[in-house]
């Protein structure tokens, strides 16, 4: 399949050449060399959602992306994160959050945004809520069916940790943040496996 793909392309860019006059072929082959690893690289995309974007999703982004890079998969596998509600946008995340993160090795760096349904459910092949406030909102700004197939809830994957939803920690305290870790580091390890077994 992948050579078929590499001939049609192949053929593609030779015709795009007797085209465009004046064009060195060296500048065609480099072209080929940018274009063909979209073409043969399909990413699995996943999109991290909770209210505001500054406490449990860019948690669970900064988790997810570390188990991600620590099992070598970052070619095949990548992260965001984004918020159902408006009221951080810009704002990088809760200063707690990366504070409690940072012990255990995970870099929130991610600027908090809104989830826009017009291109989030196109990009993205998994749009994760972190309980079901997000995933109903989720629901609501789906266009159809398969935009609504994509959502899911984070605690969806967990693997050993029995919670229906990663509680908001933003009113709390410090056991508010340590908690909501905890889930997250459990749902993204069950949520990499499921994803590793998607060919």
């Amino acid at each position: 399949m992948v050579q078929k793909t590499q001939a049609s392309l192949s053929k593609k860019f030779r015709s795009e050449k007797k085209v465009i006059k004046n064009v060195p072929e060296d500048f065609v082959i480099y072209r080929m060399r940018l274009f063909l690893p979209k073409i043969l690289t399909m990413k699995k995309r996943v999109l991290f959602v909770c209210l505001g974007n500054i406490c449990r999703s860019p948690a669970a982004e900064g988790v997810f992306r570390t188990y991600v890079e620590r099992e070598g998969l970052a070619d095949e596998i990548e992260c965001a994160s984004a918020g159902t509600s408006p009221y951080h946008i810009g704002e990088p995340a809760d200063h707690r959050m990366q504070m409690h993160a940072e012990k255990r090795g995970y870099e929130l760096d991610s600027i908090a945004r809104a989830f826009n349904s017009k291109t989030d459910f196109d990009n993205f092949d998994f749009v994760i809520g972190m309980d079901d406030q997000n995933v109903w909102d989720l629901r609501a700004k789906a266009r159809n069916d398969k935009d609504r197939k994509k959502i899911y809830k984070i605690t969806d994957f967990a693997v050993d940790m029995d919670y229906d939803a990663v509680p908001d920690p933003y009113y709390g305290g410090a056991t508010g943040f340590e908690l909501a870790l905890d889930i997250l580091e459990d749902a993204c390890d069950g949520l990499l496996q499921q994803l590793k077994e998607i060919p």
